[in-house]
């Protein structure tokens, strides 16, 4: 883990990024229960609810990206970096989760096969596992953790770079927050 940074150091909007199931979605949660900060999970903006990762529109996502983006208080998690400079432009800090592909594999199993709903998820009950997924986390996520990284040394805001579940963990002892 890099040079600490305190919670209140990461402003009233804090965006979350990393690799799929690395942890973006729980760790939002829980600052958002530390701070009150409302809690934007990409994915429910991007998917039409009550289905089975569905898209919306391209157009609707936008729209409802800034409406989100141009609040004054969020911890918003997600990538989608179509949208992620005028994310960035309006964050006051920044936490990239940059976890071995090998941990979100491992996670996205787990998750699929446990009975606890998926905080961020759709809410559609268990997911299954699937080679798309399978294959995005091991193929496409690398090729995206290095982009993110790239973002990550360029933007000049509060940052947090937590490079595994030991760093993840070590995080929530030392903000206090709780899963």
């Amino acid at each position: 883990m890099n040079t600490p940074v305190s919670l209140e150091e990461l402003g009233p909007r804090i965006c979350i990024m990393g690799p799929s199931n690395s942890g973006k979605s729980t760790l939002a949660d829980a600052i958002s229960r530390k701070t009150a900060l409302p809690v934007v999970h990409l994915d429910l903006l991007h998917h039409l609810p009550d289905t089975n990762w569905v898209p919306r529109g391209h157009a609707e996502f936008l729209r409802l990206h800034a409406d989100a983006v141009s609040q004054e208080r969020w911890v918003m998690e997600g990538n989608y970096t179509k949208c992620a400079t005028e994310r960035l432009a309006r964050a006051t800090g920044l936490i990239l989760l940059d976890v071995p592909v090998t941990v979100g594999l491992l996670r996205y199993i787990r998750r699929c096969y446990s009975s606890t709903p998926r905080i961020g998820g759709l809410r559609t009950g268990r997911e299954n596992v699937t080679w798309e997924m399978i294959k995005y986390i091991t193929l496409v996520a690398p090729e995206n953790r290095l982009h993110h990284k790239r973002v990550y040394d360029q933007v000049r805001l509060p940052k947090l770079l937590l490079k595994s579940p030991h760093d993840v963990e070590a995080c929530f002892q030392r903000w206090g927050l709780r899963t």
